[in-house]
C-alpha cells in the first residue's frame, strides 16, 4: 500500500491537491493510503519549499505547486 501525504495549511490549492491525490489513486487504481498534513512542524520536517506538497513513500515528489493528474499517477505507479 502506497503511503502518501499531502502537506499543506488547509489553502485552497492543498485541498485541490488532495482531491487530485484521491482521483489520481482511483485512476491509477493502486491501493494507497493517503493523509492530509497539516501541522506545521511536519510539514518543515520534510525538505519542501512550499505548500502544497506532495509525498510518496516518505519521497518529496512535488512542492510549492499543483501538479497535474497525470504526473501524481505516473509517481504513484512508479513507487
Amino acid at each position: 500500500m502506497l503511503q502518501v501525504k499531502v502537506l499543506g495549511t488547509g489553502c485552497p490549492k492543498c485541498k485541490r491537491l488532495e482531491q487530485l491525490a484521491y482521483d489520481a489513486a482511483a485512476e491509477a487504481n493502486v491501493d494507497a493510503h493517503i493523509e492530509k498534513v497539516t501541522d506545521i512542524e511536519e510539514i518543515t520536517s520534510y525538505p519542501i519549499l512550499g505548500t502544497p506538497g506532495l509525498v510518496i513513500n516518505e519521497q518529496v515528489v512535488s512542492s510549492g505547486r499543483l501538479p497535474r493528474k497525470g504526473e501524481i499517477i505516473d509517481w504513484m505507479k512508479n513507487a
